[in-house]
C-alpha cells in the first residue's frame, strides 16, 4: 500500500495533488504546528496574465497552535472576484467556479476540515479515489519527530510504500525506511510539464491547482497529473 503525508494547504500547488492521486491512502498532517509565512493560506495564480500571490484569512494563526485550533476567516468574496476578472474567458472557467464555490461555502470554518473538504471536492470532481485521513484521528507516539513519526505512521496504517514531496529529499535516508520495510520515493513534478495558458504568453510554472483546473479538462488534468518522475 502506497502513502502519503502532508500537511494541509489551501489549494496548492499541482505537485501536491500529484503526490495525492500517486497513492492510496493520503494522511493529512494536521496535529502539527501551524507554518507562519509557509503556503498554508496562499498561492499563486494568473492576475493580468501574470504570476500573482493571492492570501486568505485565518483567525488565530500561530506557530504556536496546531492546525485543528485555526479558523477560516475569508468570505472569499475578493478572491471570487479576483477569479471572475483574469479567468472568466478561459476553456473551463464555468465548471471550476463552480467546484470554487462549493469549496468556498463550506460550512465548517475549521482550517484542517476546511482544507480536507476541498481537496475531497477537488478529487471527486477529478475522479480519483485516493482514502484522506487525519493524522490527529491516528492513534499513535505523538512524542516522536520528523522520519520517526513518519515511519510510525506507515507501519500503524500498513504501507509498504511511502511517497514523499522531492523537498524531503535532503531529510529522508532510503536505507533507514528500508531498514524499516518500508520503501521510500519522492516525487518530483517534470520541469517539461506545460499545458495552454493565455494565448501568446510564455507558459507559467507552479501555480495554484486553480489555474490547471481553469484551463484544462478533467482528462487533461489527470493527464498532467501524472506527470512526474519518482526518485
Amino acid at each position: 500500500m502506497k502513502l502519503g503525508i502532508m500537511q494541509p494547504y489551501f489549494m496548492p500547488y499541482i505537485g501536491y495533488f500529484q503526490l495525492m492521486k500517486a497513492v492510496d491512502k493520503y494522511v493529512i498532517y494536521n496535529d502539527v504546528n501551524y507554518i507562519k509565512g509557509g503556503w498554508v493560506a496562499r498561492n499563486n495564480i494568473l492576475i493580468n496574465g501574470k504570476k500573482q500571490l493571492f492570501t486568505i484569512k485565518l483567525q488565530g494563526a500561530s506557530p504556536n497552535k496546531h492546525f485543528a485550533e485555526i479558523q477560516i476567516l475569508d468570505d472569499f468574496k475578493k478572491l471570487i472576484k479576483t477569479l471572475e476578472m483574469n479567468y472568466s474567458k478561459v476553456p473551463f472557467f464555468q465548471s471550476t467556479m463552480g467546484l470554487m464555490e462549493k469549496i468556498f461555502s463550506y460550512p465548517e470554518k475549521r482550517l484542517d476540515l476546511f482544507i480536507k473538504n476541498s481537496f475531497e471536492q477537488i478529487l471527486s470532481y477529478l475522479g480519483i479515489k485516493t482514502e484522506l485521513i487525519l493524522s490527529s484521528g491516528i492513534v499513535k507516539d505523538n512524542s516522536l519527530r520528523g522520519k520517526d513519526k513518519v515511519m510510525e505512521i506507515c507501519k500503524i496504517l500498513e504501507a509498504d510504500t511511502y511517497y514523499n514531496a522531492i523537498g524531503g529529499k535532503e531529510l529522508y535516508d532510503k536505507k533507514e525506511f528500508e531498514d524499516n520495510g518500508i520503501s521510500l520515493h519522492f516525487l518530483k513534478t517534470d520541469e517539461n510539464l506545460r499545458y495552454t495558458q493565455f494565448p501568446n504568453m510564455e507558459f507559467v510554472p507552479n501555480l495554484s491547482i486553480i489555474d490547471v483546473l481553469m484551463f484544462n479538462s478533467v482528462e487533461e488534468v489527470n493527464k498532467i497529473l501524472d506527470n512526474y518522475i519518482l526518485e
